[in-house]
This record gives structure tokens, C-alpha cells and sequence, in this order.
């Protein structure tokens, strides 16, 4: 299997752009698979410069309904017509983040919703013996308060984003499991209790944001939430690649307990496979 993290928000491999998003690409015996897009076209630039083909992906995932992961479809699917997309149903609604000036949209952009080959979810599906999507993510341990400013629309007033568009990418291969879940906006934690239960274990290799970033100082209670989550990320037998929403300063705090087992994500990296 190969894997390269296409985007992230700091540079990797020189001549790689970054931005504030993320997009994983993965090949394996079956597929060639695009999980999320980053917030622009910027994903294909350094493709080229990583040997990697977007014409060649027959199967584009998206985490969850914001723009930061999704920017890329409609270049990504112009380019590459044939392949099928998959994302939550209630990724199409209206989501907003709330700052100083006000609500500021930070959806997808509708016309992803009229791409010939998307595939509404409702719920977790078995692509194939390699591949399945799995959602369901209701858990709230360790849950970031960082989520309390994200939003959805309701008809004329906001609600706070309950996260039902979250999905995770699961891929079997030579008997390992990895797991990919964009954001974990619900906790890496939650996450994970929803793999053990439809699979019966933990995942060998976790690709995924922690959203513990914030623009002001932690609280005593954050960081005790930090701490928790990477106390028992660390005694699992998972290597964990993260960064993108996850932040620096809570990376550190998790670098600290985790050691080894955790490790940064940068544009244009590749990522040891299963």
C-alpha cells in the first residue's frame, strides 16, 4: 500500500504547497482512493510532484460537509469523471462557523451535490472486501470544545452541529486495518469505540485530525482532555499520523505521553503503509 498526505496545513516535501486542509491519497490492490481534497486544487499540484495520478482514483472520500476537505471535488472530479464519490447525505447541509464578525459559511460547495457519481450515505456501507465507510460516531468522550462555535443552519436560526455527517474510511489490506477520519470532530476517541464495535478490535495505522487547535490558551479541562486522549491512544498498538486540525500545541502535549506511536503530518509526506 501507498500513502501520501497530499495536503496539510504545513510544508513537507519541497515545492509542495499547503494550505489550512487535508487530503490523503491511498493506493491499494484494488483501488486508487482520494480521501478528502483539501480546501483547493492545490491537491493535484503536488500529485505531480509526488508521482501520484488523480486521474487514476476510482474512489473519492469525503469525512465530513466542510470546506477545508471538500474544496477540491469539483476540480478533482472534472479531471477525473469516472470516479465514484461518497459522503454522508447530511454533508450537503448548511454549515457555519461562528467568529467576531458573525456566522461565515464553511460548507461545501453545492454543485458537489449534482456530480453525476456521488453517493448520498445514510449510514455506514461495505464498499468492497477492502473498503467500507463507517459513520455512526456518538460519543462524546474527550469531545472539543473548539466544536461548540461550528454550526448548522436550520431554516432561520442556528443549532449546534451535532457532527452526523462524519464518516471514517476503513481499508482492509495483508490483514491490517487502517482508519482514516478526516477531522474527528466527535473525538478520536469516539471514533475508535465505533471501530472496535463493528470490528472487534483496534485499527493497525490511524490517519486523522484530533480538532484540539484553538486560537486561545487551553483551559485546565482541555488540556486534561488532550492528555486523557493520548494516554490511551498511546496504549493501544496503533501508530497514530495526525496534524492539520489537531493543532501544535496539542500535538506537543500528545508527543510528550505518546512518544513514538505518534507522528506529524506535512504536504507532500509519504506514509508507511500496512
Amino acid at each position: 500500500m501507498r500513502i501520501v498526505c497530499l495536503i496539510e496545513n504545513s510544508p513537507g516535501k519541497p515545492g509542495c504547497r499547503f494550505e489550512h486542509g487535508l487530503s490523503v491519497y491511498l493506493e491499494t490492490e484494488r483501488h486508487r482512493i482520494l480521501a478528502d481534497t483539501g480546501a483547493s486544487d492545490a491537491f493535484a499540484h503536488n500529485a505531480a510532484l509526488t508521482g501520484v495520478d488523480p486521474g487514476a482514483v476510482d474512489l473519492l472520500f469525503l469525512s465530513h460537509g466542510h470546506y477545508d476537505h471538500a474544496g477540491g471535488i469539483l476540480a478533482f472530479s472534472a479531471a477525473c469523471p469516472g470516479a465514484e464519490i461518497y459522503m454522508q447525505k447530511a454533508a450537503g447541509l448548511d454549515y457555519y462557523g461562528l467568529d467576531q464578525e458573525g456566522p461565515r459559511y464553511i460548507g461545501i460547495d453545492k454543485a458537489i451535490l449534482d456530480l453525476p457519481r456521488l453517493h448520498l450515505l445514510e449510514g455506514s456501507v461495505e464498499v468492497d472486501e477492502e473498503v467500507s465507510i463507517l459513520s455512526g460516531i456518538t460519543g462524546r468522550r474527550c469531545w472539543s470544545k473548539s466544536n461548540l462555535r461550528l454550526m448548522r443552519r436550520e431554516g432561520d436560526r442556528m443549532v449546534q452541529d451535532s457532527f452526523d455527517h462524519e464518516q471514517a474510511l476503513v481499508v482492509r489490506q495483508n490483514g491490517k486495518y487502517l482508519l482514516f477520519s478526516g477531522c474527528a470532530h466527535n473525538g478520536i476517541l469516539n471514533f475508535l469505540d465505533r471501530f472496535r464495535a463493528v470490528y472487534g478490535r483496534d485499527p493497525d495505522l490511524v490517519i486523522s485530525g484530533f480538532h484540539f487547535m484553538k486560537g486561545s490558551a487551553y483551559t485546565t479541562e482541555e488540556i486534561r482532555d488532550i492528555e486523557d486522549t493520548a494516554r490511551e491512544l498511546g496504549e493501544m498498538d496503533t501508530e497514530f499520523y495526525t496534524g492539520h486540525c489537531t493543532g501544535i500545541p496539542a500535538f506537543e502535549i500528545m508527543e510528550k505521553i505518546m512518544g513514538p506511536k505518534l507522528h506529524p503530518l506535512h504536504s507532500g509526506m509519504e506514509i508507511p503503509g500496512l
